[in-house]
């Protein structure tokens, strides 16, 4: 029975670690600001924000890799932020694996 108990509590933090996680919003950009996107905990991206200044229709490619730039850096954080979470919950598990 102590086992079935521990399980369930692993279940219940493992549900609050899920739901912090969609709950997470991380930010980042490119080019000093010019492009900036706001991601999800899940890597949904929620909101693109590009500056009119560097909207250029004969320089399509450097507005292309700024977006990719700022993707791949709220891609990185949000990795981060996921990892930070999960092994908090797993040092607090099990005291040593932080």
């Amino acid at each position: 029975m102590h086992i079935q108990k521990m399980m369930q509590q692993a279940q219940a933090m493992q549900a609050k670690v899920q739901a912090e996680i969609e709950a997470l919003r991380v930010e980042a950009s490119a080019g000093g600001g010019m492009v900036s996107i706001e991601m999800s905990g899940t890597k949904e991206i929620l909101s693109v924000r590009i500056d009119p200044t560097c909207v250029d229709k004969e320089d399509v490619e450097t507005l292309q890799d700024l977006f990719l730039a700022a993707a791949r850096e709220a891609s990185r954080r949000v990795d981060e932020a996921v990892q930070k979470k999960t092994s908090n919950l797993l040092g607090g598990m099990m005291p040593g694996l932080r």
